[in-house]
């Protein structure tokens, strides 16, 4: 197989849901990518239907996918829960798919533990060689991760997540034609902390969530180990204002401002540009993201969610929501959402729903997709 063909469809795997427009020779862009960007992806339909709303908003089980810290506030002791989202279905594919399941249980008042599992298909990849002809067998990419997390109770008001991430991801392995590259699996790990805070005991009023998710190291793809690529380390703030109507009826608002904590990708066509990128440390990295030199635009660098949640007697909820990422380089992508849920004894179903936006190379590749979710509590 040609070796730039090759990289072309390894880079298009790791940006699959990045959406590029850009003129390179007529504009010079900034622009900002990250291998497993599949752990930026909300995974469970609640946040889904809030425009991925979550970090401030009141605790549910599925906030053993972001804000853990909010998990020793559940009222029930433990609970098992399962999320599937079809990825690109609105582009006529039928194996890209993210599933995930985790499970929590609460220690005692104060503390509770959780893991969780993000499973995330790429379909299956046909490979032909230089002349077109399908020789070469074809591969299923994939990517995982494996968390383990443990939240406790700091006060009455104030609570501490921390999380430990393994992070697998296949995109393509072995080695192609006369090249002396072997592609391979890529391994790291990495850790999330995050804080929830309550204004009162019955949740009403304020409450606010920081997360620093995904804060690890590199990833390589191949046995050429100089080049190894930034995972999404982010940071984000969430405020959520919940507002008791009355016994049976409450409406809750949040907003969750997310920014990528990943430098800008390096200029090619500069060596100096692209060993500083290399080379820095992922500390480093990390402060870069914010310099005018080597990071993105401040009014380019920050994700938006804003949501509202209907609660019935905490049996049946309604949702709405709206996301913007303000990010021109990379597609500018905004659109709203629609959610619902009921609960049926220790049984919660979420569903939401992406309502289509944008067209051409800024179609949202989520558009009129569905996500489902289930919570079993113990």
């Amino acid at each position: 197989m040609h070796l730039n063909k090759l990289k072309y469809i390894v880079l298009f795997i790791c940006l699959l849901f990045v959406k590029q427009n850009i003129n390179a020779q007529s504009t010079s862009l900034k622009l900002q990518s990250t291998a497993v960007p599949f752990m930026m992806i909300s995974p469970d339909a609640r946040s889904g239907g809030m425009g991925n709303l979550s970090l401030g908003m009141t605790p549910e089980a599925n906030d053993l996918f972001g804000n853990t810290a909010k998990l020793s506030y559940l009222n029930e002791p433990q609970g098992f829960l399962i999320n599937y989202t079809p990825w690109l279905k609105d582009l006529g594919l039928s194996d890209v798919y993210l599933a995930s399941a985790g499970y929590y249980k609460k220690l005692n008042a104060q503390s509770s533990i959780n893991t969780s599992l993000r499973f995330f298909s790429l379909g299956n990849i046909d490979f032909t060689d230089e002349s077109g002809s399908t020789t070469l067998p074809s591969q299923r990419p994939s990517e995982f991760s494996y968390d383990f997390g443990y939240s406790l109770l700091l006060n009455d008001n104030l609570s501490i997540g921390a999380t430990l991430r393994y992070i697998h991801s296949k995109l393509v392995q072995g080695s192609f034609g006369t090249s002396a590259i072997n592609y391979k699996a890529g391994n790291t790990v990495a850790g999330d902390i995050s804080l929830f805070y309550k204004q009162h005991a019955d949740l009403h009023g304020f409450h606010a969530g920081l997360l620093l998710s995904n804060m690890g190291g590199k990833i390589s793809y191949s046995n050429e180990s100089k080049n190894k690529y930034y995972i999404p380390a982010n940071m984000g703030l969430g405020i959520g204002y919940l507002n008791k109507i009355d016994a049976d009826n409450s409406v809750e608002f949040g907003v969750d401002i997310n920014r990528l904590m990943v430098p800008a990708s390096p200029d090619n066509t500069d060596p100096e540009s692209v060993n500083h990128y290399f080379t820095q440390s992922v500390i480093n990295s990390y402060f870069n993201s914010f310099s005018a030199k080597y990071g993105m635009p401040f009014s380019e660098s920050l994700k938006a969610s804003v949501g509202v949640e209907y609660n019935y007697t905490n049996r049946f909820y309604l949702r709405g929501g709206y996301f913007m990422d303000n990010n021109k380089s990379l597609g500018n992508m905004q659109y709203f959402t629609l959610g619902t849920s009921f609960q049926y004894q220790q049984s919660k179903f979420n569903i939401s729903y992406l309502v289509p936006s944008g067209g051409g190379i800024t179609k949202n590749p989520l558009s009129n997709t569905l996500r489902f979710g289930s919570i079993f509590y113990f």
